[in-house]
């Protein structure tokens, strides 16, 4: 009796699904609104936000070329930061801790560049070895953005400096694009790598009630395995 061969280059049939599983980097904008105020007033900076990010795609393919995407992802940061031109009464800095996190909900469209893989036979299915690919879609944003520690009241007389722990979270429209790739390793298992960026606004609201809307927008770079079912 022959040998079995320990494994094989194919799948039987086109994958149903796929499921991504990445992690990288992402820095959001930080550039206006509460962050604008903050990075004038506290010795922060857009940097100062750049977080681990975790992220996850399902993966549904309609055709060779098109796939639809359902994806997640989340990505935190906490800052130490000081006043830049105020002390406190005691000679000492005025120090707090900012927070901010970032978790985006979207579906969109998945177009690759050259086709995922091709049929041998009426069974056999042959992925490609690498597949680029650019994608696009919307949905939604759910942010917190949050400070504690000793703050100056600009209001009183003698700027008076009081601690407190303030916050504002919730749920903005989100827009993106990415482009990437797929390298595969094994019939079912592929390399994948993208650059992602997340387009959104958010109302402050609780705490930061009364700042313009706020871009909590960034870019993320991630890597990570594609499992193909």
């Amino acid at each position: 009796m022959p040998a079995q061969p320990a494994s094989r280059d194919y799948l039987l049939g086109r994958p149903k699904a796929s499921l991504s599983l990445r992690i990288g980097a992402a820095r959001p904008s930080a550039s206006n609104g509460v962050f604008a105020f903050a990075a004038k007033e506290l010795t922060l900076s857009p940097n100062d936000y750049t977080a681990l990010n975790v992220g996850a795609d399902i993966g549904v393919p309609i055709t060779q070329r098109v796939e639809l995407q359902l994806s997640a992802a989340t990505a935190g940061r906490r800052a130490e930061s000081e006043y830049r031109n105020f002390i406190g009464g005691d000679d000492l800095p005025i120090e707090q801790a900012t927070r901010l996190r970032r978790v985006p909900l979207s579906l969109g469209v998945r177009y690759n560049i050259v086709p995922a893989g091709r049929a041998v036979g009426r069974l056999a299915w042959v992925p490609a070895k690498l597949v680029p690919y650019v994608a696009a879609g919307g949905g939604a944003m759910w942010y917190k953005f949050q400070q504690e520690g000793e703050f100056v009241d600009f209001q009183s007389v003698n700027l008076n400096v009081f601690r407190a722990k303030l916050e504002a979270k919730g749920w903005a429209p989100l827009g993106y694009a990415a482009t990437g790739f797929t390298w595969s390793l094994l019939p079912a298992v592929a390399l994948n790598t993208e650059l992602r960026y997340d387009h959104s606004q958010a109302p402050m609201q609780g705490d930061y009630t009364g700042f313009d809307k706020t871009a909590i927008s960034g870019v993320g770079l991630t890597t990570g395995f594609q499992f193909r079912f």
